[in-house]
């Protein structure tokens, strides 16, 4: 919502100093101006990038629009979902747990987040680690090690489509001036002819170099920014289910593991100690005044 209000402010702005001068709005509408540079742009993100990061690209750009997803109230359910995961492998074995990441969907304790069972990476990335501790089969500190490389393996290609819209909206000036040149050798074809003709040419190939930046400044370099902390905000709620899971292999008791991992939280989405205790143990209810 809040790219929507952006993109609205950045041309709003725009277009609304420019009348505030007098300025003639038709002079703007160049369509082939535009057809060369967002055409020529598409172009050298085709060019330079693989089908994967297009389609990632294109996945990505509905998230931009939306609000983060990651919340206060996301990290709350997560931890006491880890909680009670902890919590049935303290009482039960860690054997226990077999039933649960095998078959998620059908698991008692994963079924009551249908946020977490949509988020596939995320299923995965819990169901695989919490697979390996009950197999007992690898130590806590290469387990450790193992779920940092998938970490940074996720976030690395998370990226990349960052870096294709970057270098798009690093070209969109050079196209600009593309266009822009065009339509000067369009304008010197002209020459000898009405002033007014000449006057709207030279018009016309300014645009094109005032499109290219204004693209640029204005529009797919915020979207790749955009998508930059969305990125970086899906590794650091990653980081939280790490450090919790990794405190629990350790031997540190469900809702200590749980504690940890609230440290790790970014700071303006972190429940207070109290909030995260009341909430793990009163099964999501709010916790008495007199208790609290």
């Amino acid at each position: 919502m809040f790219a929507i209000i952006g993109i609205v402010v950045v041309f709003g702005c725009v277009i609304a100093g420019y009348m505030m001068e007098h300025g003639n709005l038709k002079v703007l509408v160049q369509p082939a101006e535009l057809i060369i540079i967002a055409g020529a742009g598409v172009g050298t993100l085709l060019i330079s990038n693989p089908l994967y990061i297009l389609k990632s690209i294109v996945g990505g750009l509905p998230g931009v629009i939306n609000c983060s997803k990651y919340t206060k109230a996301l990290y709350m359910d997560s931890l006491k979902m880890m909680y009670e995961l902890f919590s049935r492998a303290r009482r039960d074995g860690l054997v226990a747990l077999e039933s649960d990441t095998d078959e998620p969907e059908k698991s008692a304790i994963f079924s009551k987040y249908p946020a977490f069972l949509k988020d596939h990476h995320v299923l995965f990335f819990v169901c695989d680690t919490m697979r390996l501790v009950a197999s007992n089969a690898v130590e806590a500190f290469e387990l450790d090690q193992m779920v940092e490389l998938d970490m940074d393996v996720h976030h690395n290609s998370s990226t990349l489509p960052v870096s294709a819209l970057s270098t798009m909206a690093d070209s969109l000036p050079g196209l600009g001036i593309v266009a822009a040149v065009l339509g000067v050798v369009i304008t010197m074809g002209a020459l000898g002819g009405p002033p007014e003709e000449i006057g709207r040419k030279v018009a016309a190939a300014l645009v094109g170099t005032f499109l290219g930046i204004l693209l640029c400044y204005g529009l797919v370099g915020p979207l790749a920014g955009n998508m930059a902390k969305s990125a970086d905000d899906e590794h650091a709620y990653l980081y939280v289910l790490r450090v919790a899971m990794a405190s629990f292999i350790k031997g540190t008791a469900p809702i200590m593991a749980v504690e940890v991992a609230r440290r790790a939280i970014p700071g303006h989405v972190r429940p207070t100690f109290q909030e995260l205790e009341s909430f793990c143990r009163n099964k999501g209810e709010a916790a008495p005044a007199a208790a609290a």
